[in-house]
């Protein structure tokens, strides 16, 4: 009896012993020490979120350490160092070999201290290079319900938002992010667990919850988000680094271009103003192509939002008049990884921080010789596949123009700014009507003549000759060289005026202001193209007549006395419209 006894005692020793050397051959990096468990728990499980070997143990004192590991000496070192220089853990981490350590606290029910290091055997390398160093991670020993439960109510608020949050992101919750588990988040989370494999409770394990969260940051990997400051915009923010690099200044704006090929930019906007300065930027942003046009727009008092894509690029802007400075920023992302992005605009918008009293001068920049009217600030205009003439046919705004400019658009637009649609084309007399999306109040409208003009009479053709360059209708003016088509035609008219490809579409005018055709493409159907002091209209007659069959009524007179030039062109840009369609 009392040689089993000593049996036990040896045995118990020599475990207590194995255990103590086992600790004393291993290393730990410390990251954190907190005053009281509940804080040692909350800080481990934060950690737990982005790293595998996460451990805690209490430390005398009442203090309790938050480490990572087990390594070597030089495998925790080199782990450290590279951890540091990735800014992940905290600067004044530190290694240490668990002498001082206790109890075991997280995770819970683990036994990592008497566990043997996890060897690298690259460890010397790895301090010479930056190539993290990877370490199996100890096994977590999961819950019963009950202990999920108990250690979910140490979960502070923020902490069950973010469960929320990553829940949602991969598509099992649709409700508020408030914090409270209610009946929705538990059928999420035993959805989750279903999904995983898991057995369905509706109650995370420490691990699952651990797994999901990790799941839910590890799409950041790789994009750099890190802090920028740039001091001559006078902002601060996250940026994805890894993806943008700065090229240069062209206020307002700051041109961060990608690198590595990633395909996303950053814009910081920085100037001085008012509420007219913010309101023009407002409307010039939405003329470029980094701004698609499909996409929600918002414009408050003291800010705006802009977002924008098409099967490209999608873009976020975000600007706010304080202090007499608009500040804001665009993010321009590939399509295809909304989620990234979706983090991505999230954090950005976060953290975005105005600072002192300066904003970016233009007077300070030299802007060279390489400006461009197709460029704002080093950022190309965006540009519609067709721009043509057209012109108000009655009071609520349709608008006729001819049939060329309005194939295969996604969007048709008026001046660039009202979104119409096609209500009827007439391919035999190349014309077309469009109806705006909204309700609008031209300045004028056309007067149809409806009897056949004078032959040899001069004639005017309003249209935006240079397809929007100039804000408003150029006038060009020429003669009626006959009442008829080459081939005889009685609904065209032959026209000896210099048009440009602008003009087509516009309303061809008599000298009474009254409109006696529209012009037509040089380009004819038969594939022959006019010389250049050569055009041809289609009559007045048969456009009223088609109007007429598709239910539109327009006004017409007989007679009128003829009017100075400058009352023309007045009518002409009264009544002319740009029509452009874009992709």
């Amino acid at each position: 009896m009392m040689r089993q006894f000593f049996f036990w005692i040896i045995l118990a020793c020599s475990a207590v012993i194995s255990a103590t050397a086992n600790a004393q051959q291993n290393a730990w990096i410390q990251i954190e020490s907190q005053p009281s468990l509940r804080e040692g728990q909350e800080r481990a499980r934060a950690y737990a979120g982005v790293f595998e070997n996460v451990n805690g143990f209490a430390i005398g004192s009442g203090w309790y350490a938050v480490v990572l590991g087990p390594f070597t000496p030089a495998g925790a070192n080199a782990h450290r160092k590279q951890l540091r220089r990735e800014n992940l853990i905290p600067r004044d981490s530190f290694v240490v070999d668990g002498s001082s350590f206790r109890q075991q606290f997280w995770p819970v029910g683990a036994d990592t201290l008497s566990q043997p290091p996890v060897v690298d055997p690259d460890a010397t390398a790895a301090i010479q290079t930056p190539a993290p160093v990877v370490t199996p991670a100890p096994a977590l020993v999961d819950e019963t319900p009950r202990q999920a439960r108990k250690s979910e109510k140490l979960l502070t608020r923020a902490e069950k938002k973010l469960l929320q949050t990553a829940l949602q992101w991969e598509g099992f919750y649709t409700a508020k992010i408030d914090g409270s588990f209610g009946r929705g988040t538990r059928k999420s989370m035993a959805d989750y667990q279903a999904s995983m494999g898991y057995k369905p409770t509706g109650i995370l394990t420490t691990k699952q919850r651990a797994e999901l969260v990790q799941s839910y940051n590890a799409i950041l990997a790789g994009i750099g988000l890190a802090t920028v400051r740039n001091e001559a915009a006078g902002i601060e923010m996250n940026m994805p680094t890894a993806m943008v690099e700065f090229s240069k200044y062209e206020p307002p704006f700051v041109h961060y271009n990608s690198k590595n090929n990633s395909g996303v930019r950053v814009l910081l906007i920085s100037q001085v103003g008012d509420q007219a300065t913010l309101f023009g930027l407002y409307d010039i942003m939405q003329t470029l192509e980094i701004v698609p046009r499909q996409g929600e727009r918002s414009r408050k008092k003291n800010s705006f939002v802009l977002t924008g894509k098409n099967d490209k690029i999608q873009s976020y802007t975000y600007a706010a008049l304080k202090g007499g400075m608009v500040k804001g920023f665009t993010l321009i992302w590939p399509v295809g990884d909304e989620k990234r992005h979706d983090r991505v605009i999230k954090a950005m918008k976060s953290s975005f921080a105005p600072f002192g009293t300066t904003a970016l001068d233009e007077s300070q920049v030299d802007l060279g010789q390489d400006q461009s009217l197709d460029l704002v600030a080093g950022l190309e205009i965006r540009k519609p596949l067709i721009s043509r003439s057209g012109f108000y046919v009655d009071a609520a705004g349709k608008v006729l123009t001819t049939s060329d400019a309005v194939q295969n658009c996604k969007t048709i637009t008026l001046d660039n700014t009202y979104e119409a649609k096609v209500s009827f084309v007439d391919e035999a007399l190349g014309i077309a009507l469009l109806k705006p999306l909204q309700s609008l109040s031209p300045a004028g409208h056309a007067n149809f003549r409806d009897t056949a003009p004078r032959l040899k009479s001069e004639i005017a053709v309003a249209g935006y000759s240079y397809q929007g360059a100039l804000g408003s209708a150029t006038m060009t003016f020429g003669m009626l060289s006959d009442i008829r088509g080459l081939q005889g035609e009685t609904q065209l008219r032959r026209l000896s005026l210099l048009a440009q490809d602008g003009d087509v579409g516009g309303p061809v005018f008599d000298m009474s202001g009254r409109v006696l055709g529209m012009l037509l493409p040089k380009l004819q159907k038969n594939g022959q193209r006019l010389p250049d002091e050569v055009s041809f209209a289609i009559s007045a007659q048969a456009m009223g007549k088609a109007l007429a069959e598709n239910g539109v009524t327009i006004s017409a007179s007989q007679t009128a006395g003829a009017m100075a030039a400058e009352d023309l062109t007045t009518i002409g840009a009264d009544m002319t419209v740009l029509v452009s369609c874009w992709e």
